[in-house]
């Protein structure tokens, strides 16, 4: 299995912290984000190398963090060419571009976003993978509907297979939101590339998944902790883990 971190945003609503210094390497209580995120990952068995994938703008930070890191697996770079928030790829086809400059078509894939901070490991997502045997997507119970007005929504049967999708619906056909964390099963990667090609919102990586549902089985692991989404100066500054 690989972890392939998204980590090719600009996070313009944290400049001026942000303007030049991407945001999965601020610190949170003196450890980065994103070291928050392998440190987990990288003791899961299953997982036998991290590719990172950066903006061209940042890269060169990314690639100081790796040549000072002591992490177990493998970490691989992957640039994605954009220079600015107004030219990026979108995350969508920034998980493309490490599927096809990897060569990615034989491993599962555990997919990430690189800005959240959690209070639970990737362990459990990877164990009942192992138990389902299918792609799979993560949830978590929200009981306010704006909140989930601005986030992928999901309808589940009894035994956790995801029936239906939403991205940022006006009208929430359930209470379970989707963070930004996959785990796509490797006959299910040409799939991905099927869906670039039939022209799926390629800024949220949810489309994916909107996308696929039709055409594969996806199960929801419900998410036991809690995750940190820190989308202004004030809720990193106010942050306390």
């Amino acid at each position: 299995m690989k972890n392939i971190v998204l980590a090719a945003g600009y996070a313009t609503r944290l400049y001026p912290l942000t303007e030049n210094f991407p945001k999965p390497l601020l610190e949170i209580g003196g450890i980065s984000i994103l070291d928050r995120l392998i440190a987990d990952i990288d003791s899961i068995d299953e997982v036998d190398e991290h590719i990172i994938v950066s903006n061209h703008k940042f890269l060169h930070h990314f690639e100081k963090w790796a040549a000072s890191s002591r992490y177990t697996k493998t970490i691989t770079i992957v640039d994605d060419g954009s220079v600015a928030n107004e030219n990026r790829l979108g995350a969508v086809k920034d998980l493309l571009l490490a599927i096809e400059s990897k060569q990615l078509y034989d491993d599962d894939l555990l997919v990430i976003a690189a800005d959240n901070v959690l209070t639970f490991s990737f362990r459990g997502i990877v164990d009942y993978f192992r138990e389902k045997q299918t792609s799979l997507i993560m949830m978590h119970y929200e009981p306010e509907l704006t909140a989930l007005q601005r986030t992928g929504v999901i309808v589940v049967d009894a035994g956790g297979k995801v029936l239906e999708m939403q991205e940022k619906p006006r009208n929430p056909k359930s209470n379970y939101a989707v963070p930004p964390f996959y785990i796509y099963k490797k006959s299910d990667i040409k799939l991905i590339q099927e869906c670039v090609r039939e022209g799926c919102n390629t800024d949220a990586p949810g489309s994916l998944v909107i996308g696929m549902i039709n055409k594969t089985v996806f199960h929801a692991w419900q998410m036991p902790g809690e995750r940190y989404d820190i989308g202004t100066l004030e809720q990193y500054n106010n942050l306390k883990i």
